[in-house]
Protein backbone atom coordinates (compact mmCIF):
# COMPACT_ATOMS: atom_id res chain seq x y z
CA UNK A 1 0.00 0.00 0.00
CA UNK A 2 1.24 3.49 -0.85
CA UNK A 3 -0.31 6.85 -0.01
CA UNK A 4 1.23 9.58 -2.14
CA UNK A 5 0.92 13.22 -1.15
CA UNK A 6 1.77 15.38 -4.13
CA UNK A 7 2.13 19.13 -3.61
CA UNK A 8 -0.66 19.31 -1.03
CA UNK A 9 -1.54 22.94 -0.38
CA UNK A 10 -4.29 24.55 1.69
CA UNK A 11 -4.83 28.29 1.63
CA UNK A 12 -6.95 30.43 3.92
CA UNK A 13 -7.22 33.86 2.31
CA UNK A 14 -3.61 35.07 2.16
CA UNK A 15 -2.17 32.35 4.43
CA UNK A 16 -0.88 28.95 3.34
CA UNK A 17 -1.53 26.54 6.21
CA UNK A 18 0.02 23.73 4.16
CA UNK A 19 2.42 24.64 1.39
CA UNK A 20 3.33 22.07 -1.28
CA UNK A 21 3.67 19.08 1.03
CA UNK A 22 4.90 16.02 -0.87
CA UNK A 23 5.79 12.59 0.49
CA UNK A 24 5.05 8.91 -0.06
CA UNK A 25 3.73 6.95 2.90
CA UNK A 26 4.04 3.18 2.93
CA UNK A 27 3.23 0.64 5.63
CA UNK A 28 4.64 1.71 8.99
CA UNK A 29 4.34 4.33 11.71
CA UNK A 30 5.10 7.94 10.83
CA UNK A 31 5.62 10.61 13.46
CA UNK A 32 4.60 14.05 12.16
CA UNK A 33 6.48 16.48 14.40
CA UNK A 34 6.22 20.24 14.47
CA UNK A 35 5.35 23.13 16.77
CA UNK A 36 1.81 24.41 17.14
CA UNK A 37 0.79 26.35 14.04
CA UNK A 38 3.05 24.42 11.67
CA UNK A 39 0.12 23.03 9.65
CA UNK A 40 -0.05 19.50 11.08
CA UNK A 41 -3.78 19.55 11.84
CA UNK A 42 -4.66 20.96 8.41
CA UNK A 43 -2.57 18.25 6.77
CA UNK A 44 -4.19 15.43 8.77
CA UNK A 45 -7.67 16.77 8.01
CA UNK A 46 -6.91 16.66 4.29
CA UNK A 47 -5.59 13.11 4.58
CA UNK A 48 -8.74 12.10 6.46
CA UNK A 49 -10.88 13.63 3.68
CA UNK A 50 -12.42 16.09 6.13
CA UNK A 51 -10.90 19.03 4.29
CA UNK A 52 -10.31 19.49 0.58
CA UNK A 53 -6.91 20.80 -0.54
CA UNK A 54 -6.62 24.06 -2.44
CA UNK A 55 -4.24 22.29 -4.80
CA UNK A 56 -2.23 19.10 -4.98
CA UNK A 57 -3.47 15.55 -4.68
CA UNK A 58 -3.67 12.45 -2.53
CA UNK A 59 -3.31 9.10 -4.29
CA UNK A 60 -3.80 5.66 -2.83
CA UNK A 61 -1.92 3.07 -4.87
CA UNK A 62 -2.02 5.45 -7.79
CA UNK A 63 -5.75 6.21 -7.55
CA UNK A 64 -6.85 9.78 -6.65
CA UNK A 65 -8.59 9.81 -3.27
CA UNK A 66 -11.35 12.10 -4.54
CA UNK A 67 -12.24 9.55 -7.23
CA UNK A 68 -12.18 6.66 -4.75
CA UNK A 69 -14.48 8.79 -2.56
CA UNK A 70 -16.31 6.51 -0.09
CA UNK A 71 -14.00 3.59 -0.80
CA UNK A 72 -11.11 5.77 0.40
CA UNK A 73 -12.94 6.93 3.53
CA UNK A 74 -13.78 3.33 4.41
CA UNK A 75 -10.07 2.66 4.80
CA UNK A 76 -9.50 5.61 7.16
CA UNK A 77 -9.48 5.70 10.95
CA UNK A 78 -9.27 9.27 12.26
CA UNK A 79 -8.89 10.88 15.67
CA UNK A 80 -9.13 14.68 15.36
CA UNK A 81 -7.31 17.02 17.70
CA UNK A 82 -10.57 18.25 19.23
CA UNK A 83 -12.41 14.99 19.71
CA UNK A 84 -16.09 15.51 20.48
CA UNK A 85 -18.53 12.96 21.89
CA UNK A 86 -22.14 12.76 23.09
CA UNK A 87 -21.81 13.04 26.85
CA UNK A 88 -25.17 11.41 27.62
CA UNK A 89 -24.11 8.25 25.80
CA UNK A 90 -22.34 5.46 27.58
CA UNK A 91 -18.93 4.73 26.09
CA UNK A 92 -20.22 1.47 24.64
CA UNK A 93 -23.29 3.10 23.10
CA UNK A 94 -21.12 5.82 21.61
CA UNK A 95 -18.84 3.28 19.94
CA UNK A 96 -21.83 1.37 18.59
CA UNK A 97 -23.24 4.64 17.24
CA UNK A 98 -19.94 5.45 15.47
CA UNK A 99 -19.82 1.87 14.16
CA UNK A 100 -23.26 2.31 12.61
CA UNK A 101 -22.11 5.51 10.90
CA UNK A 102 -19.18 3.56 9.49
CA UNK A 103 -21.53 0.86 8.21
CA UNK A 104 -20.28 -1.98 10.42
CA UNK A 105 -22.42 -5.07 10.90
CA UNK A 106 -24.17 -4.90 14.32
CA UNK A 107 -22.75 -8.18 15.61
CA UNK A 108 -19.25 -7.31 14.45
CA UNK A 109 -19.60 -3.81 15.85
CA UNK A 110 -20.44 -5.08 19.34
CA UNK A 111 -17.56 -7.54 19.52
CA UNK A 112 -15.15 -5.01 18.03
CA UNK A 113 -16.25 -2.30 20.48
CA UNK A 114 -15.84 -4.61 23.46
CA UNK A 115 -12.41 -5.70 22.25
CA UNK A 116 -11.26 -2.11 21.85
CA UNK A 117 -12.63 -1.03 25.23
CA UNK A 118 -10.53 -3.79 26.73
CA UNK A 119 -7.48 -2.67 24.72
CA UNK A 120 -7.70 0.94 25.90
CA UNK A 121 -8.33 -0.11 29.51
CA UNK A 122 -11.95 0.97 29.79
CA UNK A 123 -13.86 -2.29 29.64
CA UNK A 124 -15.06 -2.07 33.24
CA UNK A 125 -16.27 1.50 32.59
CA UNK A 126 -17.92 0.82 29.24
CA UNK A 127 -21.47 1.30 30.60
CA UNK A 128 -20.71 4.60 32.30
CA UNK A 129 -21.90 7.81 30.64
CA UNK A 130 -19.21 9.80 28.91
CA UNK A 131 -20.04 12.88 30.99
CA UNK A 132 -18.57 11.05 33.99
CA UNK A 133 -15.29 10.32 32.18
CA UNK A 134 -12.08 12.25 32.77
CA UNK A 135 -10.39 13.98 29.85
CA UNK A 136 -7.90 11.14 29.52
CA UNK A 137 -10.66 8.52 29.50
CA UNK A 138 -12.52 10.39 26.76
CA UNK A 139 -9.32 10.52 24.73
CA UNK A 140 -9.01 6.73 25.03
CA UNK A 141 -12.58 6.40 23.73
CA UNK A 142 -11.48 8.59 20.82
CA UNK A 143 -8.61 6.23 20.09
CA UNK A 144 -11.02 3.28 20.23
CA UNK A 145 -13.48 4.85 17.77
CA UNK A 146 -10.65 5.52 15.32
CA UNK A 147 -9.82 1.80 15.33
CA UNK A 148 -13.40 0.51 15.01
CA UNK A 149 -13.36 -0.20 11.29
CA UNK A 150 -9.94 -1.89 11.45
CA UNK A 151 -8.55 0.85 9.18
CA UNK A 152 -5.71 0.39 6.74
CA UNK A 153 -4.79 4.06 7.22
CA UNK A 154 -4.87 5.46 10.76
CA UNK A 155 -4.54 9.21 11.27
CA UNK A 156 -4.14 10.49 14.81
CA UNK A 157 -3.89 14.20 15.64
CA UNK A 158 -2.42 14.83 19.13
CA UNK A 159 -3.77 11.46 20.36
CA UNK A 160 -2.12 11.53 23.80
CA UNK A 161 -3.54 14.88 24.90
CA UNK A 162 -4.83 14.43 28.44
CA UNK A 163 -3.22 11.04 28.97
CA UNK A 164 -1.03 10.41 32.01
CA UNK A 165 2.39 8.70 31.60
CA UNK A 166 0.97 5.22 32.21
CA UNK A 167 -1.76 5.79 29.63
CA UNK A 168 0.81 7.07 27.13
CA UNK A 169 2.73 3.82 27.47
CA UNK A 170 -0.49 1.84 26.98
CA UNK A 171 -1.23 3.88 23.87
CA UNK A 172 2.23 3.31 22.38
CA UNK A 173 1.99 -0.42 23.03
CA UNK A 174 -1.47 -0.55 21.46
CA UNK A 175 -0.25 1.33 18.40
CA UNK A 176 2.77 -0.92 18.05
CA UNK A 177 0.53 -4.00 18.22
CA UNK A 178 -1.82 -2.54 15.63
CA UNK A 179 0.85 -1.32 13.20
CA UNK A 180 1.41 -4.40 11.04
CA UNK A 181 0.38 -3.92 7.41
CA UNK A 182 -1.00 -0.42 7.97
CA UNK A 183 -0.08 3.20 7.39
CA UNK A 184 -0.20 5.10 10.68
CA UNK A 185 0.37 8.85 10.87
CA UNK A 186 0.72 10.26 14.38
CA UNK A 187 0.75 14.05 14.47
CA UNK A 188 2.14 15.65 17.63
CA UNK A 189 4.46 18.25 19.10
CA UNK A 190 5.41 15.87 21.93
CA UNK A 191 8.64 14.14 20.95
CA UNK A 192 8.29 11.20 23.34
CA UNK A 193 5.03 10.19 21.65
CA UNK A 194 6.93 9.06 18.57
CA UNK A 195 10.55 8.61 19.64
CA UNK A 196 10.30 4.89 20.38
CA UNK A 197 7.57 3.74 18.00
CA UNK A 198 7.90 5.71 14.76
CA UNK A 199 9.65 4.14 11.79
CA UNK A 200 9.94 7.54 10.12
CA UNK A 201 9.90 11.08 11.48
CA UNK A 202 8.48 13.91 9.35
CA UNK A 203 9.47 17.40 10.50
CA UNK A 204 6.95 20.07 9.48
CA UNK A 205 7.50 23.82 9.66
CA UNK A 206 5.46 26.69 8.22
CA UNK A 207 3.28 24.25 6.29
CA UNK A 208 6.20 22.52 4.59
CA UNK A 209 7.97 19.22 4.97
CA UNK A 210 11.35 20.23 6.35
CA UNK A 211 13.03 16.85 6.79
CA UNK A 212 12.19 13.15 6.81
CA UNK A 213 14.11 10.15 8.09
CA UNK A 214 14.33 7.53 10.78
CA UNK A 215 14.96 8.54 14.39
CA UNK A 216 18.79 8.19 14.21
CA UNK A 217 18.90 10.28 11.03
CA UNK A 218 16.82 13.10 12.50
CA UNK A 219 18.67 12.91 15.82
CA UNK A 220 21.98 13.23 14.00
CA UNK A 221 20.88 16.72 12.90
CA UNK A 222 21.92 17.92 16.36
CA UNK A 223 25.25 16.03 16.47
CA UNK A 224 28.03 18.34 17.69
CA UNK A 225 25.46 20.90 18.83
CA UNK A 226 24.51 19.53 22.26
CA UNK A 227 26.52 20.48 25.34
CA UNK A 228 26.42 19.80 29.07
CA UNK A 229 27.80 22.11 31.71
CA UNK A 230 27.83 22.48 35.50
CA UNK A 231 27.81 26.14 36.48
CA UNK A 232 26.83 28.70 39.11
CA UNK A 233 23.71 30.91 38.99
CA UNK A 234 25.43 33.82 37.26
CA UNK A 235 26.83 31.66 34.47
CA UNK A 236 23.46 29.96 34.04
CA UNK A 237 21.77 33.34 33.55
CA UNK A 238 24.37 34.42 31.00
CA UNK A 239 24.07 31.21 29.00
CA UNK A 240 20.26 31.24 29.20
CA UNK A 241 20.17 34.72 27.66
CA UNK A 242 22.29 33.65 24.67
CA UNK A 243 21.56 29.99 23.97
CA UNK A 244 18.80 27.40 23.89
CA UNK A 245 18.80 25.62 27.26
CA UNK A 246 17.12 22.22 26.90
CA UNK A 247 17.29 21.20 30.53
CA UNK A 248 18.25 22.56 33.95
CA UNK A 249 18.99 20.35 36.94
CA UNK A 250 20.28 21.39 40.34
CA UNK A 251 23.29 19.37 41.46
CA UNK A 252 24.31 20.51 44.92
CA UNK A 253 25.69 24.03 44.84
CA UNK A 254 25.94 24.01 41.07
CA UNK A 255 23.41 23.72 38.25
CA UNK A 256 23.71 21.25 35.39
CA UNK A 257 22.67 22.60 31.99
CA UNK A 258 21.97 20.94 28.68
CA UNK A 259 22.50 23.49 25.92
CA UNK A 260 21.72 23.41 22.18
CA UNK A 261 24.19 25.53 20.24
CA UNK A 262 26.28 25.50 17.05
CA UNK A 263 29.20 26.75 19.11
CA UNK A 264 30.60 25.70 22.49
CA UNK A 265 28.60 27.89 24.92
CA UNK A 266 31.30 27.95 27.63
CA UNK A 267 34.92 26.78 27.87
CA UNK A 268 33.90 24.16 30.44
CA UNK A 269 31.02 22.79 28.31
CA UNK A 270 31.34 19.20 27.16
CA UNK A 271 29.98 17.64 23.97
CA UNK A 272 26.97 15.35 24.56
CA UNK A 273 25.17 12.73 22.49
CA UNK A 274 21.98 14.22 21.01
CA UNK A 275 18.46 12.93 21.53
CA UNK A 276 15.44 13.37 19.26
CA UNK A 277 14.23 16.14 21.56
CA UNK A 278 17.57 17.92 21.16
CA UNK A 279 17.17 17.72 17.39
CA UNK A 280 13.62 19.03 17.65
CA UNK A 281 14.79 22.03 19.68
CA UNK A 282 17.66 22.65 17.28
CA UNK A 283 15.50 22.52 14.15
CA UNK A 284 12.53 24.53 15.40
CA UNK A 285 14.33 27.03 17.62
CA UNK A 286 12.08 29.71 19.08
CA UNK A 287 8.94 28.06 17.69
CA UNK A 288 9.63 25.16 20.06
CA UNK A 289 10.06 27.43 23.06
CA UNK A 290 13.71 28.30 22.59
Amino acid sequence: MELELDGLTKCYRDKKAVDGFSYRLREGIYGLLGPNGSGKTTLTRMLADVLRPTSGSIRLDGQPSDRLDEAYRDLIGYLPQDFGCYKEFTAMDFLLYIASLKGLDKRLAKSRAEELMESVGLYDDRKRKLKTYSGGMKQRVGIAQALLNDPSILILDEPTAGLDPKERVRFRNLLGHFAGGRIILLSTHIVTDVEFIADTILLMKNGRLLQAGDVPTITDTAAGRVWTLRADDRTVQEIGSRYCVANIRHDGALIELRVISDERPHPAAEDASPTLEDAYLYVFGEEAGR
